[in-house]
């Protein structure tokens, strides 16, 4: 599975302005809906905020998995943001998450949904690349990082 097949470059959002978890989530949610017709940006924020009650998706070292899944989606989606000074995510390790993957998928996309799940924690525990990320100046430059990482395997 190739990460990049589900995150478009115009859905990286190098410097958040969300100072808190609802509102990184808003943010994610507003970009995604302005990508995609087919997603209503409050529906989608309902989701995100109903599986952050169930246990935070900060999975520490600064990384956050915010997702959920979307009733008539057609295909799965992907966007990537960054905060530099790092937001409040409840995280395992009580540090604030700088790093932010956001999946929605389909309703009835279980096995795909988790299969992107997987890649990004895996590409996340390399130190390296998150360390890449935090550096990266702008979107291009983010993006061929993700660029790079996707394709090493």
């Amino acid at each position: 599975m190739k990460l990049l097949d589900y995150l478009p470059k115009d859905l990286i959002i190098p410097s958040l302005r969300a100072k808190d978890k609802r509102g990184v989530l808003d943010e994610l949610s507003e970009a995604c809906a302005a990508y995609s017709p087919e997603i209503n940006r409050n529906k989608l924020l309902e989701v995100l905020i109903e599986r952050e009650q169930l246990g935070s998706t900060g999975i520490g070292d600064h990384v956050a998995l915010p997702h959920g899944k979307l009733p008539k989606l057609s295909r799965m989606l992907v966007a990537f943001a960054r905060s530099e000074d790092g937001v409040p995510f409840e995280s395992k390790d009580s540090r604030p998450a700088k790093l932010f993957f956001l999946l929605v998928a389909p309703e009835d996309s279980s096995g795909t949904h988790l299969k992107a799940l997987a890649r990004i924690s895996r590409m996340c525990k390399e130190r390296n690349f998150c360390e890449r990320l935090e550096s990266a100046v702008g979107k291009d430059e983010i993006y061929q990082v993700i660029t790079s990482e996707d394709n090493k395997d």
